[in-house]
């Protein structure tokens, strides 16, 4: 009962701050501005510029590209508001009038946790779909294995919040947001050198990419649901010429990879607790 209770105060509290806000008008302006991006190419598909197949292809693409923007404000919004839901309680006092009672530390971890979880699950999914349902709108595509790919979504937002918790725990709340955004983002960028290095054939260079999706599963799993999104014709039709592309994932992730990706989830909030555990209020 604890748990569920800090879970739904939190999922309350992160739905007051003003950078849900942010989240929403970013979202907003994302979804605006690739529905009439992919109306453009609609209109080029039927003025005979491109044939059906080659706006689908297109289309594919970039829903990829859109998506990435997407799981980026995730990162953006998941990443800030851990901090000030940790940190931030623990400089300003709350959290030492909440834990004088008796109350677990690692209940009220988990349930913060588990209230951010669900938020920035629940964004990413339903923002997802409505880019899918705007996709299909205008252009007629619609993703392979939709569900897989909000998923795959979903857990990479939960592994940057578990992330940005473990540094709240030992550094400020800003501080927090800006090491795991800047993770997330240089993780990204060793995923891109890696696939450069396997298209070159360049085995030093491929590892770059293995080893960070590895430290941080968010490139793995940001890969895996863009395979799950783009149309299976793609790498059918041009193979090897799209080897090394950013946007384009080319096979999907392995169980082996998911089980990594649930058990690095699981140390780092150990990691976390034994942390919280061991900080002065």
């Amino acid at each position: 009962m604890t748990v569920l209770t800090v879970a739904a105060l939190t999922l309350r509290e992160a739905s007051r701050r003003r950078a849900l806000l942010a989240v929403v008008v970013l979202t907003a302006a994302l979804l605006l501005l690739s529905g009439w991006g992919f109306s453009r190419l609609a209109a080029e598909s039927g003025l005979g510029t491109l044939t059906s197949g080659q706006a689908r292809l297109a289309a594919s693409q970039l829903l990829n590209l859109v998506m990435f923007g997407l799981s980026l404000i995730a990162a953006l919004g998941t990443a800030f508001l851990a901090g000030p839901t940790l940190s931030g309680e623990t400089e300003s006092g709350i959290a030492l009038a909440v834990l004088a009672r008796p109350v677990r530390r690692s209940a009220v971890l988990l349930g913060k946790w588990l209230g951010l979880a669900a938020f920035g699950s629940g964004f990413v999914v339903l923002a997802g779909l409505a880019q899918c349902l705007v996709v299909l709108a205008t252009v007629g595509y619609w993703p392979p294995r939709p569900a897989t790919a909000l998923a795959l979504l979903a857990g990479q937002t939960v592994v940057l919040l578990t992330l940005g918790l473990l540094l709240a725990t030992v550094v400020s709340p800003m501080a927090s947001g800006v090491v795991a955004v800047g993770l997330f983002g240089a993780t990204w960028v060793a995923g891109v050198v890696g696939g450069i290095g396997e298209a070159l054939g360049n085995e030093g260079v491929a590892r770059v990419g293995a080893v960070s999706r590895m430290l941080l599963p968010t490139d793995g799993l940001w890969r895996g649901a863009m395979h799950a999104l783009q149309d299976p014709v793609v790498l059918a039709r041009f193979g090897a010429e799209f080897d090394g592309f950013p946007f384009l994932g080319e096979a999907p992730l392995s169980a082996a990879y998911l089980g990594w990706a649930a058990a690095w989830v699981a140390m780092m909030w150990a990691l976390t607790a034994v942390s919280f555990q061991h900080r002065d209020l």
